[in-house]
């Protein structure tokens, strides 16, 4: 059976279209599943995604780029191929790339999560004679709480330390999973308990999601806050690069704080005290070991190519299985763990 795709210097790649998919250097044609800075390089000639995601898409790789919408499902023929676009359910606008051609039928699902969300359209398996699966939790022992669990830790977390007297900084992915937060947030907490404040990184995709039509607990931009701000009783969102110089001499300002992080490498024990971060929310916009293996049954594939993280136990599960599979090495980092604690086999 002859290759739909092929892995370049460039990324994926697809001749029958002449098109890459979420390529790491520019090119003359990008498909981008998500608006991610691994999977969303700047600087390609021509773009193409799906409408929800075409707004962060622009914040990525600028207000003048040509980038070509799409609605989930929508077909385009480009070249002697046929794809369209499918949801991920990873981030507001992920989505999987259907390539099909003669017959044969690819999909590349990007990043992906089962467990919906607020935040982006669900999780839409896709049949398939290939699929192309991440795989950066890719061991038995990532198996994610449910979502509405966290979100209780994390108001639970806040509400112990307004009564200590201490702000609440938690750490999160500036796109994706803060926005998360905020939605959860929304439906299972009073907000006028206290007040939200982010960084603005953060606060700028928020601004997106939005726009977007998505409902986030509402925010201020930290720096917006008044001199007289009572820190005590507030939780402030920031991305990870902000749990490190020089972002902790500004974090001097909330006075006595507590720190938490927001992420699915809080599953491995150790990576909390790594990082000398006082509590850590297991919460991944990435699917689990059982949601990959769902995934993959989901889409009826006889072959599977796996990216990213632990691929080689994902490989050899599958073969056990019966199913055909290959690791292909990408530069994709997926939620790569900015706490110290990023195991071996997993892309950097």
């Amino acid at each position: 059976m002859d290759s739909l795709l092929q892995l370049t210097d460039h990324g994926l790649y697809c001749a029958g279209g002449d098109f890459y998919i979420d390529p790491w250097r520019p090119v003359d044609r990008a498909v981008i599943t998500h608006a991610h800075s691994d999977h969303a390089c700047p600087g390609s000639r021509a773009y193409l995604t799906a409408r929800p995601g075409e707004a962060l898409l622009r914040a990525r790789v600028g207000g003048e780029a040509a980038i070509q919408p799409l609605d989930y499902g929508e077909p385009v023929s480009l070249g002697s191929v046929r794809i369209s676009l499918h949801p991920a359910g990873h981030i507001l606008g992920s989505a999987q790339v259907r390539i099909e051609s003669g017959g044969d039928v690819w999909v590349v699902s990007g990043d992906y999560k089962l467990e919906p969300d607020p935040t982006c359209t669900a999780f839409e398996p896709v049949a398939c004679n290939t699929f192309v699966t991440e795989s950066t939790f890719g061991l038995p022992i990532y198996r994610w709480p449910p979502q509405a669990e966290v979100i209780a830790e994390i108001r639970n977390w806040w509400t112990a330390n307004q009564k200590a007297g201490k702000a609440s900084v938690l750490f999160a992915y500036s796109l994706g999973k803060a926005q998360r937060v905020l939605a959860g947030l929304l439906a299972n907490v009073d907000v006028a308990a206290g007040p939200i404040y982010t960084h603005g990184a953060v606060e700028n995709f928020c601004r997106l999601y939005r726009e977007a039509g998505i409902a986030l607990a509402p925010t201020m931009h930290a720096g917006a806050a008044p001199p007289d701000a009572d820190w005590s009783r507030a939780l402030i969102l920031a991305p990870p690069s902000a749990n490190g110089p020089p972002g902790l001499i500004g974090m001097r300002r909330f006075g006595p704080l507590s720190t938490g992080f927001v992420s699915g490498w809080m599953r491995i024990r150790g990576a909390r005290r790594r990082r000398s971060l006082d509590r850590g929310f297991v919460l991944s916009d990435h699917a689990d070991w059982p949601g990959i293996m769902s995934a993959i049954r989901a889409s009826g594939a006889s072959r599977v190519w796996v990216t990213d993280g632990y691929r080689a136990p994902v490989v050899e599960w599958l073969g056990q299985q019966g199913i055909e599979a290959r690791a292909v090495e990408t530069r994709f980092e997926g939620e790569h763990d900015e706490t110290g604690a990023e195991p071996a086999g997993a892309e950097p």
